[in-house]
Formats: structure tokens, C-alpha cells, sequence
């Protein structure tokens, strides 16, 4: 709209006659005010829910609203609902199991599956653990009031390729290291242990989702909640690995400190690559490989029962995971993944 002088400007002195008769008469038109663009809930991210641009994975769940305590309440929030869940969905399955097959009495039933000496208790175990994935889930919505696909990489979401590639990876390390073991350990025969077939059905099937879970937790929601509520990536690495290894129950201190390695290299992985794929991979092929080769040669239950490893035991497990650490890094880097937070890439503010 032209301007306009008000109601003494005759015409003929360099100004224009308005077109607007409110001017004309000396009525002033309301000024215009500049709309504040709202983003619509169910269609755009609100401020919070994005974390900070080039922010590492560890502190991919650390935004605006972020205060330490609410990061801290939800570290100890998941770890009470896991631990609550997995005795109840545990629990849950081994009756089930009990009531369709009855061959014994409860008691009896339960304590064989407990020390896995039937199926149904890996098979219960691993449903307990799996848990993990919907605790996790819902502290990032709940707590954080975040985006989940930030809980699996900074891209964001899976980068199944990336997973793929690192599952080959993992089988090849893993494997090989087994066979290195034996090797060391000639005693060792095949003799697949009683019901092996119904066993190894429940390690291929239920393990990769137990380790995945296990995964989720700790060098996901576990690593970001901590290492978001000081700012510190190194911080949500080595916590969140402390508790991983401490909630394997009783065990002497080369098996402590091999639980421990795993953790301190998965989750330095994770922040090198910005996700949790190679993590994920090598713990499914590790348990894959451990349990597998122990229905084959001893009985599953025999490993259940393991709480004490020799350091010469520790230290090649461990050099197996720096191996399949180094591996897969060196693969991330050839796929040139993402591995910081960059809010300007295409899809990343996009509607979930």
C-alpha cells in the first residue's frame, strides 16, 4: 500500500491521492502484525524434540528442554521397569510352557528352565530382556519428549545396510575366534546335547532379539540419557558400561572385566559411528556362536552356569571384540556414514 499524508495534503504538491477512502478521511488503517509461523503438532517437530545441530550420539537426547535430573530419573526409571518386567514376562512364559506341555511338576519345571535345562527357560529369558526395546522407546517419548529414531543413530534411524555389512563382519570375527579357542582346547568333541534341535531354534530366533534389546538399552537409551544430563559423551560411555557389566550377577573379576571391555567398546563404536548397528551386530553373533557351540560340544546349560573365565579366556574374547570393533569402523568410514547430528539433511526434520 502507497503512503499517504493525512487530511491537509492538498493534491498538486508531489503527493498522490489515496485510493483508500478510511486515509482519505483521515482514519489511520490498523498496522499489519507479523504472524508467528506455529508448526501444527501432528505434522512438524516442536523445538525440544530435535537435539542440537553436530551433536555426537551421546547426546543426541539433549535439547532445550534437557535438565540432569529428569535424564538421571529416567536412567533409574528404566533400570527398575527391567528389572520388574523380566521376572514377570519370564515368569509369564515358563507357565505358559508348563500348562501346554505339563510333564512334571511346576516347581521342578521351572527350576530345569531357569538353569536352562529346556528350551522354554533361554526361550523365557530372552522374551524377559526383550523388553528393553519398549522401555526404551517410551522413556524417549515420555521423559525426553523426543523422536525415537534418534535412540538408533544420528541419521536418523537404522542404516540397515550398515547392519547388514556388520553381521558379516561379526560372523567371520567371531567364528574364527571360536575356532581358535577350540584349537587351544583339544578336549573339546561334538556331541550335540539332548533336544539341540528345539535349542538352537530359540538361539536363532530369540537371541538377535535379546542382544539387540540388551543394545537399545545400554549403549542406547542407557549411553544418551547419561551422557545428555553432563554434557559429556565419555560420560554416558563409561556408565553406562559400568552398569551393563555389573548387571551380569555374579562373576570373578576377568569375566567382570571382559563384560566390561565389551561395553567400553560397543559404546565408544557407537559415538565413533554414530549408531548402534555394529554394536548390535557383534553381540547377536557373539551369542549366536557362544550358545550354538555349546549345545554342540557341552550343554547350554553349562554356559548358563559359567561365572569365572581364566584371563588367557578374557583376553582373547577381548581381542576378538577390538577386532570386530576395528573392522566395522574402518566399514562405516568407506560408507561414509553420518556420524554427528546434521539437521539440515534431507528428511531429518521431516515429519516421522
Amino acid at each position: 500500500m502507497a503512503a499517504s499524508g493525512g487530511a491537509g495534503d492538498r493534491p498538486g504538491k508531489g503527493r498522490q491521492r489515496s485510493g483508500n477512502p478510511a486515509v482519505r478521511g483521515g482514519v489511520q488503517p490498523p498496522r499489519e502484525r507479523t504472524a508467528r509461523p506455529v508448526a501444527p503438532l501432528t505434522k512438524e517437530y516442536l523445538p525440544g524434540q530435535l537435539p542440537v545441530d553436530g551433536a555426537p550420539y551421546p547426546l543426541a537426547l539433549r535439547n532445550p528442554e534437557t535438565v540432569w535430573w529428569r535424564s538421571l530419573l529416567g536412567a533409574l526409571f528404566g533400570l527398575s521397569l527391567y528389572l520388574l518386567l523380566v521376572i514377570l514376562v519370564s515368569t509369564l512364559v515358563v507357565r505358559i510352557g508348563w500348562i501346554v506341555t505339563h510333564p512334571v511338576d511346576y516347581n521342578t519345571y521351572y527350576a530345569q528352565a531357569l538353569a536352562y535345562e529346556r528350551p522354554i527357560g533361554l526361550l523365557a529369558s530372552n522374551a524377559g530382556i526383550a523388553v528393553l526395546i519398549p522401555i526404551s522407546l517410551a522413556l524417549v517419548l515420555v521423559i525426553h519428549h523426543a523422536r525415537t529414531h534418534w535412540l538408533f543413530s544420528v541419521q536418523p534411524g537404522m542404516r540397515w545396510r550398515y547392519l547388514l555389512v556388520c553381521l558379516g563382519v561379526s560372523a567371520v570375527v567371531f567364528v574364527g575366534i571360536q575356532a581358535v579357542m577350540e584349537l587351544a582346547s583339544p578336549a573339546a568333541r561334538i556331541a550335540p546335547q539332548a533336544d539341540f534341535g528345539l535349542f538352537l531354534a530359540v538361539v536363532l530366533i530369540s537371541s538377535p532379539i535379546q542382544a539387540a534389546a540388551e543394545e537399545i538399552f545400554f549403549r542406547g537409551y542407557l549411553m544418551q540419557a547419561l551422557g545428555s544430563a553432563v554434557a559429556k559423551p565419555w560420560f554416558g560411555v563409561v556408565a553406562s558400561s559400568l552398569v551393563f557389566a555389573l548387571m551380569h550377577g555374579t562373576q570373578n573379576l576377568a569375566l567382570f572385566v571382559n563384560r566390561l571391555a565389551f561395553g567400553l567398546l560397543a559404546g565408544l563404536l557407537v559415538w565413533l559411528v554414530g549408531g548402534l548397528e555394529a554394536g548390535i551386530a557383534a553381540h547377536v553373533l557373539n551369542n549366536i556362536v557362544a550358545f550354538g557351540w555349546a549345545g554342540l560340544t557341552t550343554s547350554i546349560a553349562g554356559l548358563r552356569s559359567v561365572q569365572a573365565l581364566t584371563w588367557a579366556q578374557s583376553g582373547l574374547q577381548i581381542a576378538a571384540f577390538v577386532l570386530c570393533a576395528g573392522l566395522t569402523l574402518v566399514v562405516a568410514r568407506l560408507m561414509r556414514l553420518r556420524t554427528r547430528v546434521d539437521l539440515s539433511a534431507p528428511g531429518v526434520t521431516s515429519p516421522a
